[in-house]
C-alpha cells in the first residue's frame, strides 16, 4: 500500500472487539475439532492485530484496553458450556476458567502488548492528549449553579376548611 493511501476497511472499536471475540471463539471450536489448542491463541492473537490495524484512529483508545476482556468473555462462554453437562457446574466452570486462562495467557499477553505496540504507533498518544485536554475543559468550565432547596410555604398540605365549626353560630 502506498503511503498515505488509506485501506479501504475502517472499524469502529466495537468492531474491532466483535471481530476478536468472533475469531477468539472460531479458534475454541478449531480447537476442540482438530485438538490443537494453539489455535484458540493465535485466532485470538491474529484477530487483535487485524482489529487494530483496521479500526479509526480516533478510536484506538476504546481498543486498546479489551483484549484481556474478549478473551476472558471468550473464555467464559465456552467453559460455561462446557460445564453445564456436568455434575457440579460451579466447580467445573472454576476449573475450566483455571485451566483455559492459565494456558492461554501467554497468548493473551502477546495480544495485548501487540495490540498497545501498534496502536502506540497509530496515535494513541493522540487520542490519550485529547482526551486530557477535553477532561481538563470540562473540569474548568463554570457549572450552573443547582437551585438551592425552597421548602413549600407553611400549610401547603393541610386541607382547608371553608365556613365556621358547627358549635359558633
Amino acid at each position: 500500500m502506498e503511503k498515505g493511501r488509506k485501506p479501504a476497511v475502517r472499524l469502529t472499536a466495537r468492531g474491532a472487539i466483535a471481530l476478536a471475540l468472533v475469531a477468539t471463539l472460531a479458534g475454541y471450536v478449531l480447537a476442540a475439532l482438530l485438538g490443537v489448542q494453539q489455535v484458540v491463541g493465535a485466532a485470538f492473537l491474529v484477530s487483535s492485530l487485524l482489529g487494530v490495524l483496521l479500526v479509526n484512529r480516533r478510536e484506538l483508545l476504546s481498543l486498546v484496553v479489551a483484549p484481556p476482556l474478549v478473551f476472558f468473555c471468550a473464555t467464559l462462554f465456552v467453559e460455561l458450556g462446557r460445564a453445564l453437562g456436568s455434575v457440579s457446574i460451579v466447580q467445573s466452570l472454576a476449573l475450566g476458567l483455571y485451566t483455559s486462562l492459565t494456558r492461554g495467557a501467554p497468548w493473551l499477553f502477546a495480544g495485548s502488548a501487540l495490540v498497545l505496540g501498534v496502536a502506540l504507533r497509530r496515535g494513541l498518544w493522540d487520542n490519550v492528549r485529547d482526551l486530557r485536554a477535553e477532561l481538563k475543559a470540562d473540569a474548568e468550565a463554570p457549572r450552573p449553579r443547582q437551585p438551592t432547596f425552597v421548602p413549600e410555604p407553611e400549610g401547603y398540605f393541610e386541607p382547608k376548611v371553608y365556613g365556621t365549626p358547627r358549635g359558633e353560630d
